[in-house]
């Protein structure tokens, strides 16, 4: 059993990029692992475990670091051709119907890789939610097909087919081919109350971005099919009626085949990225049922989930909090304001971090808005108000901060708005002033209702908060000394770390390697110009089980975040200060190596989890028996030849979950993972 922690430790939902191989690969979930393919990529090449939970895309190569060295990299690009240089209305091109979304795609999806290219099911997997939120649908099946190709079906009232008087053709082929058509942009004439999407573009991107795609349409006794290629009709809508038994059905389904000359990657739908989504989706819409298959030439490969939860957000928060200590049972309610309805579940944990996830029209705004700032407002005022009226807050002048009451919280709010104002087609953020109020009124009045009839949750809710605010303050004298040595800049660099001599932290990076002798290693086989080297001394603290004081008191940590120009936690993150912009995780390829990997990743996500939106996190690949200077250098180090990894988080509720799991305090789930992956091990592969 001592060699488990080898492939437990690594099962973390973050994206990983090959800069060097053309490699991507994707941790998306971490409770469904059925089983366990090519995790040796992960390792070494004697280890091949089978883990579902893992994909493989192609991507372009990253630029190696040395590209700073080359003087005339680049030339050509200042010296255009003849007709280039022309600027007259011959050169003014009108883009029409769905070319722009051809010529421009990462502007509607994201990027024209993995992200962009799951990004496509979104928008239709969307669209059949509005259904069902809309009180239409109860079904929806998404099926993977073995040809690379996603069909979507749902049970709800069916695209409508009849003739539209604007463009002179069906309302079906007008959303499809049309963009910014749709019956969701509020109104008399609005077919949805409540919807996800509002520009009208969803449907048309996917069509235009695709290979070739089939509609069916059931409606009315009849059935309905037309297919597109590259966002071009390449048959009239068809229709015949439906037998006897079958013509009550209603719904739609799309399947698409994306097009290759589009997506920079291989065409390959990741099952656990787009189960992670669907579960949420159900979890939000608690009436609403949804399937997920994936079908494979091999039988034995095929996979199937059903997803429906009844108890919606209050699940929601227990599936979140499944590896933590709760303090008292989940709180919600759920309420309408103004046209606006505010279902909102929460739960306080021992736990040090905390965990706040937003929705709007059942869409994750990653980057907030106005709702999560209503609650965390409301949350505030109402236990500072109860703290001093029943006298826990004995000082006047105490305040507890937003950081202070949601230590070890977790909360879900989801609001459903009829006129939402998100910021881009990706919906990233609610902008809704009003929204605030709403949420900040109806969260004030639950709580404070709930907490004066059950004193015992409201005195170890701030018992929770007060020993926060308490560890703040042992933790802000750690946090000066940081800022102390920060200030000196170089002359209060860890004495252990061997820095480069480039200045351009877009064009550094620092590997961090497990103590001084593979230090010594890597120092000597480094390009000194562009790469430095932080050796640490042994495992570094688990921050996940302790608290701020502890962590900025430890000197490995201290090393860390002064070395790499990380800043104090909690505080804007911003890249300009960072002194390298790859930083790469770079230890031994053994059970050791991987803990304390792990380690550091718990690190990076709980300290400063931008690093990883930035994609600044990397993790090298070293071989198992090989760690001389010249051999490292060639295999692990040189910018040419190297294999890297670059982490990005795709989902920060399972993200948060796992490091929960396999860095907290409960040992049921860890020894639960323990039980339930051991026999999937192929034993004759491990490298005892």
């Amino acid at each position: 059993m001592a060699l488990l922690p080898r492939y437990l430790y690594p099962h973390l939902p973050l994206r990983l990029m090959a800069s060097r191989s053309h490699f991507f690969v994707h941790f998306p979930s971490f409770h469904s692992l059925a089983s366990f393919p090519r995790y040796s990529i992960f390792f070494h090449p004697r280890t091949n475990f089978a883990l579902k939970s893992i994909c493989w895309f192609p991507v372009q190569n990253v630029l190696a670091p040395r590209a700073f060295m080359s003087s005339n990299i680049a030339t050509e690009a200042f010296h255009g051709s003849k007709s280039s240089k022309a600027y007259n209305s011959e050169q003014i091109q009108v883009l029409e119907g769905l070319d722009p979304v051809r010529k421009r795609p990462g502007m509607y999806i994201g990027s024209t890789g993995p992200r962009g290219l799951h990004h496509l099911v979104y928008e239709i997997l969307d669209n059949a939610v509005d259904e069902a939120q809309a009180g239409f649908a109860t079904q929806i099946d998404v099926v993977l097909h073995s040809d690379g190709s996603v069909s979507i079906t749902d049970n709800g009232r069916g695209i409508p087919t009849d003739f539209h008087p604007v463009t002179k053709k069906s309302a079906l082929e007008t959303v499809l081919t049309v963009l910014h058509a749709g019956g969701k942009f509020g109104g008399l004439s609005s077919g949805y109350s409540v919807s996800g999407g509002l520009h009208g573009v969803g449907l048309s991107v996917v069509n235009a971005l695709s290979e070739a795609l089939e509609v069916t349409v059931w409606r009315d006794g009849m059935e309905y099919q037309q297919k597109y290629s590259r966002g071009k009709p390449i048959m009239p809508l068809t229709c015949h009626g439906l037998s006897t038994e079958s013509k009550d059905r209603q719904g739609t389904c799309i399947w698409f085949w994306p097009d290759n000359k589009i997506f920079t990657t291989a065409i390959e739908f990741d099952y656990n990225t787009l189960a992670g989504r669907i579960r949420e989706l159900a979890f939000l819409n608690p009436k609403l049922t949804i399937t997920l298959k994936k079908e494979d030439n091999d039988p034995e490969k095929s996979l199937y989930n059903e997803y429906f939860f009844a108890g919606g957000l209050f699940e929601y928060v227990k599936w979140l909090n499944a590896d933590k200590k709760p303090l008292h049972d989940v709180l919600g309610f759920s309420r309408q304001i103004d046209g606006t309805i505010i279902d909102v579940a929460l739960q306080c944990s021992d736990a040090y971090s905390d965990t706040m996830l937003g929705y709007a029209n059942s869409i994750r705004t990653i980057d907030g808005g106005t709702h999560i700032e209503g609650v965390k407002a409301s949350l505030t005022r109402v236990l500072n108000n109860f703290g001093k009226k029943s006298k826990i807050i004995k000082d006047k002048d105490i305040n507890l901060s937003g950081e202070h009451v949601r230590e070890g919280l977790t909360c879900i709010i989801s609001v459903k708005v009829s006129n939402p104002e998100f910021e881009g087609q990706t919906k990233t953020r609610l902008g809704n002033p009003e929204v605030r109020k709403v949420v900040d009124q109806s969260v004030q009045e639950f709580l404070t209702e709930y907490l004066e009839l059950h004193p015992d949750v409201l005195d170890s809710i701030l018992s929770k908060s007060l020993n926060a605010f308490k560890a703040a303050l042992a933790a802000k004298r750690a946090r000066e000394l940081v800022r102390q040595k920060s200030v000196l800049k170089s002359s209060s660099l860890p004495g252990k770390l061997a820095d480069c001599s480039s200045t351009n932290p877009e064009e550094s990076e620092i590997f961090i390697v497990e103590g001084d002798s593979a230090g010594g290693s890597a120092k000597q086989g480094r390009d000194r110009r562009f790469q430095a080297i932080l050796p640490l001394r042994g495992k570094i603290l688990n921050i996940e089980r302790r608290d701020e004081a502890a962590m900025y008191k430890n000197e490995e940590i201290q090393n860390l975040i002064i070395a790499l120009g990380l800043g104090v936690k909690g505080e804007d993150f911003k890249i300009e200060n960072l002194r390298y912009h790859k930083i790469i995780i770079l230890t031994d390829a053994d059970v050791d190596g991987a803990h304390i990997r792990t380690l550091l990743l718990t690190f990076f996500f709980r300290y400063q989890r931008a690093l990883f939106d930035e994609g600044c996190i990397y993790v090298g690949v070293p071989p198992l028996y090989k760690m001389m200077p010249a051999q490292l250098w060639e295999t692990t180090m040189d910018p040419e030849q190297r294999l890297l990894k670059q982490l990005v988080v795709e989902d920060a509720a399972e993200a948060n979950r796992v490091f929960s799991s396999l860095m907290g305090a409960q040992v049921d789930a860890r020894k639960e993972l323990i039980q339930n992956s051991a026999s999937k091990i192929n034993l004759d592969k491990l490298d005892i």
